[in-house]
């Protein structure tokens, strides 16, 4: 199985797409707010680094992401590539059906047996890249533009090494404390 996102493609639109998908990992944004992304959605944000500020399309609740370096790289990427260049996008426009046909294709390439999917990048921004990493679950939910916690949550049932982790930390905090009162 090869690395997704460093994975060479033979042709230029399977990188396109792979890209895309990316950028949804790294941002946790729908395919119809990526879509919709120019250069007006990219600001500084109150750390000084890029974030960007739109609406979810669905919910028309206002999202604001900080770019991790990834992401921001797939911007510049882009930035003057033709097709950018064209539509006013801040990345390649391809519609959301050929976007799932070629994924099939940039999942046979790298090796994934999984059906892969758009949405699938949201779901691994959600788990992979924020909850599996110490992001509270109330910052995910802010950052998927969720209205409801109850939502997110939905993501972090899929969590159990993240609750064995958070469970052998809590015992390992309690073993530290009765060592300590040992000692006393």
């Amino acid at each position: 199985m090869y690395n997704l996102e460093t994975y060479e493609f033979p042709i230029e639109r399977l990188d396109r797409v792979r890209d895309l998908f990316v950028f949804s990992c790294y941002t946790g944004i729908s395919y119809v707010d990526i879509m919709g992304l120019t250069l007006v959605n990219i600001s500084i944000g109150i750390d000084r680094n890029n974030w960007i500020f739109t609406k979810r399309q669905k919910t028309k609740t206002p999202i604001k992401i900080p770019l991790l370096d990834p992401a921001l790289e797939l911007i510049k990427k882009y930035a003057n590539h033709p097709v950018t260049q064209i539509t006013g996008s801040l990345l390649p426009i391809i519609t959301n059906e050929k976007l799932n046909v070629y994924l099939k294709e940039v999942a046979i390439l790298c090796g994934i047996k999984k059906n892969l999917t758009f949405h699938m990048a949201r779901h691994t921004f959600a788990t992979t890249v924020t909850l599996n990493n110490g992001v509270p679950i109330e910052t995910v939910s802010k950052l998927l533009g969720h209205t409801k916690i109850a939502t997110t949550q939905i993501y972090a049932r899929v969590l159990e090494n993240k609750l064995s982790k958070d469970m052998n930390d809590l015992r390992e905090v309690f073993r530290l404390r009765d060592e300590l009162k040992n000692k006393i």
